[in-house]
């Protein structure tokens, strides 16, 4: 072994970057969920992009909840199917806008334990770049004003993705989407509401701070009516299976 005084301090790690372990149940959950959706809207006469969506759409609610909920693998499991099965009827949205609702929302939680890199901040301006000139507007707010939101490493460079004006205009618009949403907003209270978090950071020897994952449960809510208003809730509904899901659990668990 070398001599402490040769060691290197280490590079900076992303801090949006978390491996998918095959070790813990949950993780095989998403992954063979994904895959399962995706299979299920072929066997329903979607073409590949298609239930592509689907599966994507149900791994990123997967990924959403872990985000909003890390104590409670529960919550994510339970998120993938309902995001498939909005998916599957409505359609699985512009992926673009979960994508960047993930990113915003595992950086404001600090899940990974890792501040912001000047990478992550260029990675952050992309996907609220694409997520603007797509109409995702809610989602491009979120992921650019995210470091802004974080104890450390700010950053305005990202928010300028917001002001990226709409090059294209996807379908936005599902009554499946705009159902899901809007039973979620009465639960905003429940989901907002302090809660003691145990989990440990992925890159970190400290636990994930509860301050920071009630401020991305309020961030998560707001993002979701702002989609509601925009009339862009197609590409939320990831968003809107996490927080249903865990209002769900956060109500059966309450005295």
């Amino acid at each position: 072994m070398s001599a402490p005084s040769t060691l290197r301090p280490a590079a900076s790690r992303s801090a949006l970057a978390r491996p998918l372990d095959f070790s813990y149940p949950s993780n095989r959950v998403a992954a063979a969920g994904s895959a399962g959706a995706a299979l299920l809207a072929l066997a329903f006469g979607r073409h590949w992009a298609q239930a592509a969506g689907v599966g994507g759409a149900a791994f990123l609610a997967w990924a959403t909840a872990r985000e909003l909920d890390p104590d409670h693998p529960v919550t994510a499991n339970a998120a993938l199917p309902v995001a498939a099965a909005v998916a599957l009827l409505g359609g699985a949205g512009n992926p673009l806008a979960g994508l960047a609702v993930l990113s915003g929302l595992r950086l404001i939680a600090g899940t990974t334990g890792e501040s912001a890199t000047p990478g992550d901040h260029a990675g952050l301006l992309l996907q609220s770049l694409l997520a603007g000139a797509s109409g995702e507007r809610a989602a491009a707010l979120l992921v650019g004003a995210a470091p802004l939101l974080t104890p450390e490493a700010h950053s305005t460079l990202p928010a300028a993705g917001a002001l990226m004006p709409t090059l294209a205009r996807p379908a936005g618009f599902s009554w499946g989407s705009v159902l899901l949403a809007v039973s979620v907003l009465p639960l905003a209270r429940t989901l907002t509401t302090p809660e003691e978090v145990t989990s440990v950071c992925d890159r970190a020897e400290r636990p994930v701070r509860a301050a920071e994952v009630q401020l991305a449960r309020h961030a998560a809510v707001l993002t979701l009516g702002a989609g509601l208003l925009t009339r862009r809730t197609q590409g939320l509904v990831p968003l809107a299976a996490a927080l249903l899901t865990v209002a769900a659990r956060r109500a059966g668990s309450t005295p």
